[in-house]
């Protein structure tokens, strides 16, 4: 397994090794002591994998107090995976950052606490799974407007697929503290 570093403090981006012959393919999506040698000690304890069609956007989510590190990866299909940077002590405050991840190379991104988190589909279809450090808390859940002019992501889909939530969501400027990290 490659692990490279990003400019984003905590944030790692990890190429896995991929075995395969004529019958297919294996790889380890996770193994603690392999990880945690590579800097990733948190305790995962939830997995969540979601379904969605070419052009759907979602995000940028995160929760807060309920905050979760995720490792994400795309098990089927391709998606353009986006970063924001929500602590304000960091050198990369207010930032973004874009990977994309397919599901033929395996790649991983490691989402450390502190960060908002979206992505959209660049395939027909994409199955995307996430391993979250915290639960799932409906009332922790926060959002950035996808289409912040702050933060102009330039999202490669004209017209994405949005949720009526993640319209919603507030411009990165009008986050309060208590919805920043320190």
């Amino acid at each position: 397994m490659e692990i490279i570093t990003t400019e984003f403090p905590g944030l790692l981006f990890i190429k896995p090794n991929i075995f395969g012959d004529a019958r297919g393919y294996f790889y380890e999506s996770w193994n603690r002591e392999r990880y945690e040698n590579a800097g990733i000690t948190e305790d995962f304890v939830q997995d969540n994998v979601s379904f969605s069609s070419k052009g759907v956007l979602r995000g940028l989510h995160y929760q807060k107090p309920y905050t979760q590190g995720k490792l994400v990866s795309v098990l089927v299909g391709e998606v353009w995976d986006v970063v924001v940077d929500l602590r304000r002590s960091s050198p990369t405050f207010g930032k973004w950052q874009g990977f994309t991840l397919t599901g033929e190379r395996k790649e991983q991104l490691y989402v450390p606490r502190g960060f908002a988190h979206g992505f959209c589909v660049l395939s027909e279809t994409a199955l995307f799974q996430y391993k979250c450090t915290d639960k799932y808390s409906p009332e922790s859940e926060h959002g950035i407007m996808w289409n912040d002019p702050t933060l102009a992501i330039p999202w490669p889909v004209h017209e994405p697929v949005i949720s009526d939530k993640d319209k919603m969501h507030p411009r990165f400027k009008d986050l309060s503290g208590e919805l920043l990290f320190d």
